[in-house]
């Protein structure tokens, strides 16, 4: 199964609904009121009946003839949310919209915690998903979970049969650990998220503005400038005591630009600027200029040179370590990557060896919420299974310690170390929330670009490589597949021996094998960089971080990437004739 991350998926931010609510034309308010969040104390307290209620009377008013199994757990976890979205291309509005929902999954399993309706591949048999009512209206969200209980135990039922009747004819499996953790369960009510204001009048101006710079840049054929702005509270109650409810509040803004240069390779450039609410967005000043110098970088990229495969020493950049590290190493100790037949367990057997350079050390620290000012995408309070947020050392010294844990056990970790994660309408499993690499072997850009040369030339080859930044990646981890990963760069420069000057390539991507790439790293700079994204996998599209240094690698594989065959486009664009012919605009 493939895992794959976005890096450019803040256009599109995991879960989020949104329908129109006015035409472009339409002057909006200054500032856009949505509905008041719904009281706590309503909403949870309708769930925690309810919940009891089924939990009471499901299984026990089967008869001898039916013989229905009680279930053993029952969870209703609620997200409720208010967003906001606007977009602008070539310097006008686009789209815009806002929603208020409210989404329920309902976790049903039956039979017990050491085997249970979610065994193998019968997990998805315990969810139900459904939406509820926007009002606090007691009698219409507890017929709505009602309705939605009803429909997940028939399911967990069906799973549960299914389940049992494969465990007749199946060999015995590789680890037999049980399908659910006990766990303490938590009780905490977080005040709602603030209610969501936004001040629409000037965010239209300010995006139009930022694309509007595109204008100038004629050989730029698509831009794209989207601001998502959204306040959720998430609310979690379960048959065996937990009561959670905790906000989270994001402001995303994020700036994409596609050209196409004249072999038919399509290029693009992509920024991504987040916070936790609009107000605290960078200035304009600060996205002009990034998108100036993203437009500039585009029209340099047609003319670059496409870069030959390439087998040697090279330097990821903070941002690309970070994204490289959560590809490469980051799925790869997700706690259920390490049971399952068709999982590779890239490292399950490795507990207590070294798989890093003993300089360095990763952890997961889903508690912080930024990292040296800046806010961290992957910061969370309690996990989607209602269990606290905790930081998880995972590499100590280059030595593994312990994997990813959501309340799905594997051999040699019985409980949840709170990264039970999941989108809603997915069931939860071990994911990454802020992946933070550190090291004790650092030393200054300048000398990181020495040892770059230095050991190109011990090589014998020309030149290095320097990767700027990256896209978005995939990792392989099951095991009919080879266990590989893939990343695209956006921006790559070769590093020459000699000393001329850096020259910028295009149309590489970096592919290896994870233990190979994480043993022949050299050595990292001395301050860490940020990565902000999207990552997507089998419980669904979640926000996430890394953090990591710069490192310089002794080895690093690329090929060429896909070439492409149509032409740039023919038709010049509307006032091209007074756009400065280098097209490099008037900013």
């Amino acid at each position: 199964m493939m895992r794959q991350r976005v890096a450019v998926a803040g256009i599109s931010i995991a879960g989020l609904v949104v329908v129109a609510i006015s035409s472009v034309g339409q002057k909006a308010v200054a500032a856009t009121k949505t509905p008041e969040p719904a009281p706590a104390v309503v909403l949870l307290d309708t769930m925690e009946s309810e919940l009891h209620r089924a939990m009471d009377s499901l299984g026990n008013n089967a008869t001898d003839a039916t013989q229905q199994p009680k279930p053993y757990f029952l969870s209703y976890a609620v997200s409720d949310s208010d967003s906001i979205g606007m977009s602008a291309q070539f310097g006008a509005i686009n789209g815009s919209r806002e929603n208020h929902r409210r989404i329920a999954d309902v976790q049903v399993r039956i039979g017990a915690a050491a085997e249970d309706n979610t065994h193998g591949d019968h997990r998805n048999s315990a969810l139900t998903t459904i939406p509820l009512p926007l009002t606090n209206d007691t009698e219409a969200i507890s017929r709505t979970l009602w309705f939605a209980t009803n429909r997940g135990y028939g399911k967990a039922l069906d799973g549960y049969l299914k389940v049992k009747t494969e465990q007749q004819v199946r060999a015995k499996e590789e680890d037999a650990s049980a399908d659910f953790s006990a766990e303490a369960p938590a009780k905490e009510i977080l005040p709602p998220s603030p209610a969501l204001v936004v001040d629409t009048n000037a965010w239209q101006t300010r995006i139009r503005d930022l694309s509007g710079i595109f204008k100038q840049y004629p050989d730029v054929f698509f831009n794209n400038v989207t601001l998502e702005a959204s306040t959720e509270t998430d609310y979690f109650v379960s048959s065996e005591g937990a009561k959670v409810a905790t906000p989270s509040h994001v402001a995303r803004l994020v700036i994409v630009a596609r050209t196409r240069a004249a072999d038919g390779m399509d290029l693009f450039r992509a920024e991504t600027f987040e916070a936790d609410e609009v107000a605290h967005l960078p200035d304009q000043k600060t996205l002009a200029d990034k998108t100036v110098a993203m437009a500039k970088n585009l029209v340099a990229l047609r003319e670059a040179p496409v870069t030959e495969p390439f087998n040697g020493p090279a330097i990821l950049s903070g941002r690309a370590s970070a994204v490289f590290f959560h590809e490469v190493l980051g799925h790869r100790l997700e706690g259920q990557r390490q049971r399952g037949d068709d999982e590779g367990q890239t490292f399950t057997k490795l507990l207590g060896k070294q798989i890093l350079p003993p300089f360095l050390s990763v952890s997961d620290d889903p508690t912080l919420a930024e990292f040296n000012g800046t806010p961290l995408s992957g910061h969370y309070s309690f996990d989607d299974e209602g269990q606290p947020a905790r930081r998880v050392d995972l590499i100590k010294d280059g030595i593994l310690d312990t994997f990813l844990m959501s309340r799905l056990p594997i051999a040699s970790f019985s409980t949840s170390n709170g990264h039970g994660r999941a989108e809603i309408g997915h069931m939860p499993t071990g994911r990454q929330g802020n992946l933070i690499v550190t090291s004790s072997k650092t030393v200054s850009d300048t000398e990181l670009r020495e040892m770059l040369k230095a050991e190109a030339k011990k090589q014998g080859k020309p030149y290095g490589l320097y990767f700027e930044d990256i896209s978005s990646g995939f990792a392989v981890t099951t095991r009919r597949s080879p266990q590989a990963f893939q990343v695209i760069p956006l921006v790559v420069y070769r590093v020459y021996v000699d000393g001329r000057p850096d020259e910028l390539v295009r149309g590489v991507s970096i592919v290896g094998t994870p233990q190979a790439a994480l043993n022949r790293i050299l050595a990292t700079d001395n301050k860490q960089d940020i990565f902000n994204g999207i990552c997507g996998a089998e419980s669904g599209s979640i926000p996430v971080s890394a953090v990591a240094p710069a490192m310089l690698v002794s080895e690093i594989e690329t090929q060429r990437q896909a070439q492409g065959t149509a032409r740039p486009p023919i038709l010049p664009p509307p006032g091209a004739d007074t756009t400065p012919a280098n097209g490099k605009g008037g900013q």
